[in-house]
Order: structure tokens, then C-alpha cells, then sequence
């Protein structure tokens, strides 16, 4: 997106100079995940979804090619397919990654009925490879390409449930070039969230990686785009439009509500947390309590949000906010040439 050079008149906030971006780290760039638009890094498949027609590529097959892991691409023809998920594509934890790569033309639906993609290295029934479940490297679950839509985890309780379209606890998650659309999950919850996406751990705490993507039409208790708990995020070239944390009472629940509500678009809470936001547009989200574009409370108070070249307009916060659209608690924050109203 163009770089904003002008900051809004509804508010101006101090610019501060931005540190050098940090070295891509060798998982990413060996996953396509920084690798440059017009050259992208291309890796043979290692499993094939469909014989090159759109009656090949099924639920079944998605679900198997993932359980096996590797790079899994689709051969549906020439046209844009959708693929409606009878069953959630699962990952096993002894896969070293798992890419899926859906080449611009492959959507894959959860028919408004349940969540599309669930990786838990903590999950025994997916293999516990590690006594260290919440920090291992692998599996690394890379999304490329790819639509998923109509992803729901309502009532799913493993974990704290959440994350309608795809959830991930544990290894490495990385989102390129990908669209989330009329994703769900609970309606209400203090803390439940991520209609598109939820994440708990990390790797060594590396961050989730969101380049290219947009998301749009989610609804959840929290979080209706992003939901996290102690989890860092670096978001880049992405857009965030009509998300709606739909929840009532905030995080703690105030008495007599079921609780929720905060952060529109996205959601972050935990204690050492880092949020940057970069060449991005968060327009029109809206959030019943607090943060209608986001919600970040670092519960240490040592977590740090950055915003730079991005645009934050239209996404309101019924209940409450530190700056228009944003509900901010952590050490620091840095908005630079950006437009935030």
C-alpha cells in the first residue's frame, strides 16, 4: 500500500524512529515466507491434492496430505475450486513442516460447520513428540495461496477453543499471500477468540508471520480476525475489513455478563508480547468492549506495539480505548507515518 504521509488530524502521534528490521530468521526465508514477490521460492511437492480435475481435489484427500505433511500443492484443473471440508485437516506432530500451497485458485471451506486446519503439538491423540510440547521447532505450518472460509470452532473446548479457521499451539505458523473469509467461533468468553486464526506458543517466542493477506467478515467473542495468548506477531502488506468481536462483559468478565467483546480485528494478551503492523490497512472492524481494530494488553507490562506506513480508520470501540480503534497496555508503543482515527 502507498505509505500514509500525512498523520490524521483525530490524532497525532509521536513518530519514533524505527530499528532496523531484524535478520530473517533461516526457517522463514527456507519457507518461502520473506522470499521476494516476483521470485518466489518454489519447492517440489510432496504430495499432490487432485488428478487435474475439480471432482479430484476433495476433503478426503486434503485431510490425508496433510496428516503425511511435507509441501502439498493441488492439480483441480485451471479454474478457482472450492473444496468443502468434511472433516478438519489435523497435523501430526512428527511432521517436520507442512506447506500448503494453494496457487492462487484453491479454496478450502468449512461449510460454516467446523474448523478447516488444527495443528497442537501438545495433542497426544497428533503425537507428543517432545516433553517440551509448548517450545518445540516442528511442525512448521506454512499457508500459502490459499482461501478459507466459512471456518467454525463454536463449541470446540480443547485448549480454550478459538480459531475458527485454523488453530495452532506450538512449532511455527506463517501466513502468505492468503485470504480468511466469514470465519466464526464462540459468541461469547473472556478470552476465547481468533474467528480466522488462534495461536498459543511459539517456538523460542519467534512470532507468528502474516505477510499479504487479508481477512474480512470474521465474528468471535474476541478477536475476530487474530486471537493470541502470549504470542508475538509481525504483520505486513495485509488488510483487516468488517471483523466484529461480537462478545459482552470484556476480559475479566464483569458480573453477570458472559464476557468478551475486545479486539475487533485483532487480539493479543500475554506478557512478553510484540505486535508490529506494517504497510497494512485495519478499516471498519468494530469491537463490543474494548479495541474495535486492537486489543493488546501485555500483562507484565513489558510487551510493545509498533505501527508503521499503515492506515487504522473506522473500527470502533464500543466500551473502551487508549488512542482511536486501539486498546493498548504494554511498555511502549510507536505509530510512524501512519494514519490512525
Amino acid at each position: 500500500m502507498t505509505r500514509a504521509g500525512v498523520l490524521a488530524a483525530a490524532i497525532v502521534v509521536a513518530v519514533v524512529a524505527s530499528a532496523a528490521p531484524a535478520t530473517a530468521t533461516p526457517s522463514l526465508v527456507e519457507e518461502g515466507a520473506l522470499a521476494p514477490v516476483t521470485r518466489p521460492l518454489v519447492r517440489p511437492a510432496d504430495a499432490t491434492v487432485g488428478t487435474g480435475t475439480p471432482a479430484s481435489c476433495t476433503s478426503r484427500a486434503v485431510v490425508r496430505a496433510v496428516a503425511q505433511g511435507g509441501v502439498i500443492r493441488f492439480d483441480c484443473g485451471p479454474s478457482p475450486v472450492t473444496i468443502a471440508m468434511k472433516r478438519t485437516a489435523k497435523v501430526v506432530n512428527t511432521s517436520s513442516r507442512v506447506v500448503l500451497d494453494g496457487g492462487g485458485l484453491v479454496t478450502l471451506s468449512g461449510e460454516g460447520q467446523r474448523r478447516i486446519i488444527y495443528m497442537n503439538t501438545c495433542d497426544r491423540a497428533q503425537v507428543w513428540t517432545t516433553s517440551h510440547c509448548n517450545d518445540q521447532a516442528e511442525p512448521r505450518l506454512v499457508l500459502r495461496r490459499l482461501r478459507l472460509v466459512g471456518g467454525n470452532s463454536t463449541g470446540e473446548a480443547t485448549d480454550g477453543g478459538g480459531g475458527g479457521a485454523v488453530f495452532v499451539r506450538g512449532g511455527r505458523l506463517t501466513i502468505v499471500d492468503s485470504t480468511f473469509a466469514d470465519n466464526r467461533c464462540d459468541r461469547t468468553g473472556p478470552d476465547v477468540g481468533g474467528a480466522a486464526v488462534r495461536v498459543l506458543d511459539q517456538h523460542r517466542d519467534r512470532p507468528v508471520v502474516v505477510r499479504r493477506s487479508t481477512f474480512t467478515g470474521g465474528r468471535c467473542s474476541n478477536g475476530s480476525a487474530l486471537s493470541s495468548i502470549g504470542v508475538s506477531w509481525r504483520i505486513t502488506g495485509s488488510t483487516f475489513t468488517d471483523n466484529r468481536a461480537i462478545g459482552r462483559g470484556a476480559n475479566p468478565a464483569r458480573p453477570g455478563t458472559p464476557g468478551g467483546g475486545s479486539g475487533g480485528a485483532i487480539y493479543l494478551d500475554g506478557d512478553d508480547i510484540h505486535l508490529s503492523v506494517e504497510d497494512s490497512t485495519i478499516t471498519g472492524n468494530r469491537a463490543r468492549e474494548g479495541g474495535g481494530a486492537i486489543f493488546f494488553v501485555s500483562n507484565d507490562r513489558t510487551g510493545t506495539l509498533t505501527i508503521d506506513g499503515s492506515r487504522l480508520t473506522d473500527n470502533p470501540s464500543e466500551g473502551f480505548e487508549t488512542i482511536p480503534g486501539i486498546f493498548f497496555l504494554g511498555a511502549s508503543r510507536t505509530i510512524t507515518d501512519s494514519v490512525v482515527r
